[in-house]
């Protein structure tokens, strides 16, 4: 299907033209998902023309239960005095990092719930022990919602919270808290959570603070898909201010600068910048993009109703007062994701990284999304306890994920943080071409002389399965196969 648009898509496709938000709603109204992986293919291979693609090895650490938000959507959340509550120890967190240094790995991801019973001086504390302890160990740490809290807690400032925190041992931040910027969104789903202005405000003086950072979005929930559009547009804008700050001329407020902040007042209003302390070569940016969709299985928000185009009408004009009010889930599978993550490649011509979420979508879908604009498949991540405990997630070893690379085209490549290669897997000792030492079982039966359940495919027919279960003299040879299983 060759799609109808009304403006020429090469350009974008090329680098010489930037997709505005029209454009972008546009195409995903009319845009094939063909057309919409073929484009954003292009654009990957020509910020990535390696023939490697990345995942890294790291642990989710989520380091606390407690949290004083109540997000509709998050079924991790406890109270101080809920039975299964918890804060964990400094034993207990080097525990968790020893097995992840055990199997190569090289991050942490460290994020927990906004627990007001804990001091700044704890997470200095536990910071210095982990940097003083493991210091290969790249401490990825502390989302936006978790600064805003902190600041709070505290009573300071987030530059101040975050001066400290670096000088402790933070490297970057993730994105987490994300979710949709719009007003009406967030007061729905999280309203006592962190605005979008304030999450953007946070990554704006991590960034300025030299700490880069990557972004999110979570859709398939209530949200327009013009508010998925604006919530990406407010991140390429930011990105566009943190890039101009690296410039010679950003100490004089340069025009990227200044239109930001015209643009951007709310994201300003707080925690000014004193010019003369910004490091300008170091700044951070936004290092890559990640969306999921919402998983409504354990969730109050999950309750909701699911759209019904008979009965709501459309969803995106918000005409429909249940929609309107969030009243309404419009879920987004395989495809929505795909078309969303194709989008986000020909419209954030500056992240320069997009990563699969196979932990939502499942190992194919992952791999799928290596040619509809990611160029990483994140974390092969020892633990996981947040989205998981919302609904539905996967779990893959470095071997399966280094196979759906491979099997996709590319050769596999552990990365850092920074996507820098640490390495590459393009010989016999590369995970998935290893043996492997205790491979599941199949059960193989034989029911007559030309039928045998169980077999592995491809050795459907009998000649190709007497190889493996033994002669065809009538006897019931009945054998255990040892195969690999994609995927948990």
């Amino acid at each position: 299907m060759i799609s109808q648009l009304s403006f020429d898509i090469r350009p974008v496709i090329a680098g010489k033209a930037r997709l505005t938000s029209a454009q972008a709603v546009e195409l995903h109204k009319n845009a094939s998902l063909h057309d919409l992986g073929q484009w954003a293919h292009q654009v990957t291979q020509r910020l990535h023309p390696e023939d490697y693609r990345t995942y890294i090895i790291d642990r989710n650490i989520n380091y606390t239960n407690v949290c004083t938000a109540k997000c509709t959507f998050c079924g991790f959340r406890r109270d101080h005095d809920d039975a299964d509550s918890y804060t964990l120890s400094h034993q207990v967190i080097g525990q968790k990092i020893e097995e992840l240094i055990a199997i190569g790995g090289t991050q942490i991801l460290m994020q927990g719930g906004m627990n007001d019973q804990l001091p700044i001086e704890w997470y200095e504390d536990l910071l210095r022990f982990i940097s003083t302890t493991y210091p290969s160990v790249h401490i990825h740490a502390f989302s936006p919602p978790e600064f805003v809290e902190f600041e709070k807690f505290f009573a300071m400032d987030v530059r101040e919270i975050m001066r400290r925190f670096k000088t402790a041992g933070l490297k970057t931040i993730p994105g987490g808290g994300g979710e949709i910027f719009a007003p009406r969104v967030r007061q729905r789903i999280g309203s006592i959570k962190c605005s979008g202005a304030d999450w953007l405000r946070v990554m704006r003086v991590a960034h300025e603070e030299g700490i880069s950072t990557s972004c999110t979005m979570m859709m398939g929930h209530i949200e327009t898909v013009g508010e998925r559009i604006d919530h990406m547009s407010a991140l390429r804008d930011m990105q566009d201010y943190a890039l101009a700050l690296k410039s010679p001329a950003s100490a004089s407020l340069n025009g990227v600068v200044r239109r930001t902040i015209e643009n951007h007042r709310d994201v300003f209003e707080k925690s000014p910048l004193d010019v003369g302390t910004l490091d300008a070569a170091n700044a951070g940016s936004y290092i890559a993009f990640i969306h999921w969709p919402f998983q409504r299985e354990n969730v109050p928000l999950g309750r909701a109703k699911e759209f019904d185009p008979m009965v709501h009408g459309d969803f995106d004009s918000l005409e429909n007062t249940d929609v309107q009010k969030g009243r309404v889930v419009r879920s987004a599978g395989a495809n929505e994701y795909l078309r969303m993550l194709a989008i986000a490649r020909l419209y954030f011509d500056n992240i320069p990284s997009l990563q699969s979420s196979w932990v939502t979508m499942g190992p194919k879908i992952g791999q799928l999304a290596l040619y509809y604009g990611a160029n990483d498949m994140g974390g092969a991540m020892m633990e996981e306890n947040v989205v998981s405990a919302a609904g539905t997630t996967y779990k893959l070893a470095v071997a399966e994920i280094c196979r759906l690379i491979r099997d996709a085209g590319f050769v596999p490549a552990q990365r850092d943080q920074f996507y820098n290669v640490l390495d590459r897997h393009d010989g016999p000792n590369s995970p998935d071409l290893l043996p492997v030492e205790s491979p599941p079982l199949r059960d193989v039966s034989k029911m007559d002389d030309t039928t045998w359940i169980g077999t592995a495919p491809g050795l459907e027919d009998v000649n190709a399965t007497v190889r493996i279960t033994g002669p065809n003299d009538g006897a019931d040879r009945s054998g255990r196969l040892q195969l690999t299983v994609l995927g948990d």
